[in-house]
């Protein structure tokens, strides 16, 4: 049991019970025929249409939008799901105001985007709910590829490497795959076991095989799958937590966000899980956005995000830091942890000012304390337990072209790459390409 929820104050059941199903609903319903058909009706088609360019897996948006305004919203799926496989994932969590919906040409002329992002579940939740899977794997290569880690980058690999034919063993430390899907995102964004139901369907390709339970380092090396695989995909993620680096940051009552999501994400009733009354979240991404939210959903009194830099540089969108506000979450920008202050438990913690000075971030020395009885650390992850050999940058493994590292017969992509967005559509983006280099790898085409 986490510290936290052994600290008064922190406590389960802060609200009556009807009170979470209404808060953890789905937090955009999905579209229904008449409103998808409305809503695709608003699409220009244009020829050189600018959200293609600004999906990073490059969706045929103006086709799969056509195809629902003439009423086949399975042919739509087909066309999202040619470029990724994690379309319905991702038409839920994908930050389309910063992608495809801030490039559409409604958006510069209007102020409305097309809801490029909505009709893209309208059309995917169709063709899943009937049950079908849109794609045959070709005939039997006889090669075999490892793909370590079950989160999107290594779900979209073995699905394309699947395709092509390939026998692919995915193997993962958690319990469930998914990764991120499963464990990391808001509850109220991907409702009624959907990541799941997700898994479930991809595995429908065939030819891929899941055990869980495994990690590099952990009934795993990388020398036994190299030796015993054709090649290996690592998507390992990011698993380690950024330290505060201030005084106190060990005491109870101080946990990381990443837990305390997956531990939204997993349970059976949200109810159960404990929450502050005053809680302080400290970070400025995706994470730290998703545990203030749920600390309030919950039925946290105070929730405030703090964080070290201006607003402008917060890595969550401006749509999310509003829904966060919206919510009753209180964001403050350019202060830093300093101490948690508490006989044994967290009871407040110290931030000092800070500004962009001639060397960087500075601070100021004037300082402010907020109370707290739970604290949450969303401060960035790194990647933990890379493997031995592989080559470096930045704290992720090395690649080149589509995810080559520096080890012949390995690739890597997602989260523990260096050079991406740490986004599930740009992992689906990664995995898949990396899968199309590792066939044209081994078939020498």
């Amino acid at each position: 049991m986490p510290n936290s929820q052994m600290t008064p104050g922190v406590v389960a059941g802060r609200l009556p019970a009807d009170a979470y199903c209404e808060n953890f609903a789905d937090v955009q319903p999905p579209l229904g025929p008449h409103e998808a058909a409305v809503a695709a009706d608003r699409c220009y088609f244009c020829h050189d249409a600018p959200c293609i360019t600004a999906c990073p897996t490059s969706i045929d948006i103006p086709l799969f939008i056509r195809q629902i305004a003439t009423g086949t919203p399975e042919a739509a799926a087909r066309t999202i799901f040619e470029q990724n496989i994690l379309g319905g994932m991702c038409a839920r969590v994908c930050p389309t105001e910063t992608l495809c919906e801030e490039a559409c040409v409604r958006e510069a002329a209007e102020g409305k985007p097309v809801e490029i992002g909505r009709l893209q579940r309208f059309a995917t939740d169709t063709l899943m709910a009937a049950d079908v899977h849109p794609f045959t794997r070709a005939a039997p290569t006889g090669k075999r590829i490892a793909v370590v880690g079950a989160g999107p980058a290594g779900l979209a690999c073995a699905h394309r490497l699947a395709m092509k034919g390939h026998e692919v063993a995915i193997f993962d430390a958690q319990a469930k795959p998914g990764g991120l899907n499963e464990y990391g995102i808001a509850s109220y964004k991907t409702v009624g076991g959907f990541a799941q139901a997700e898994v479930d369907w991809l595995l429908k390709i065939g030819g891929i095989t899941v055990e869980t339970g495994k990690a590099l380092g952990k009934g795993l090396t990388l020398d036994g799958l190299a030796a015993d695989f054709d090649a290996v995909f690592l998507a390992i993620g990011l698993k380690g937590v950024n330290a505060l680096r201030a005084a106190g940051e060990d005491r109870d009552g101080v946990r990381d966000a990443v837990d305390f999501i997956a531990d939204l994400r997993q349970a059976t009733d949200v109810a159960t899980i404990p929450v502050g009354r005053n809680v302080v979240v400290i970070g400025g991404g995706m994470t730290a956005v998703d545990a203030a939210v749920q600390s309030k959903l919950l039925g946290a009194e105070s929730v405030t995000i703090v964080y070290r830099r201006g607003r402008e540089k917060m890595s969550a969108s401006t749509y999310e830091q509003e829904h966060a506000t919206a919510r009753g979450v209180r964001i403050l920008h350019n202060a830093r942890p300093v101490a948690v202050h508490g006989n044994g438990r967290a009871a407040e913690v110290e931030f000092e000012y800070t500004r962009e000075g001639p060397g960087g971030l500075e601070g100021t020395g004037e300082t402010f304390r907020l109370p707290a009885d739970q604290v949450f650390k969303a401060i960035g992850q790194t990647l933990d337990g890379a493997p031995a050999g592989l080559k470096l940058d930045g704290g992720k493994i090395a690649v080149t072209g589509a995810g080559r590292t520096s080890v012949p017969g390995v690739w890597a992509g997602g989260d523990c790459a260096a050079g991406g967005e740490d986004l599930t559509v740009t992992a689906v983006a990664e995995g898949r390409d990396a899968a199309e280099d590792i066939h044209a790898t081994l078939m020498g085409v």
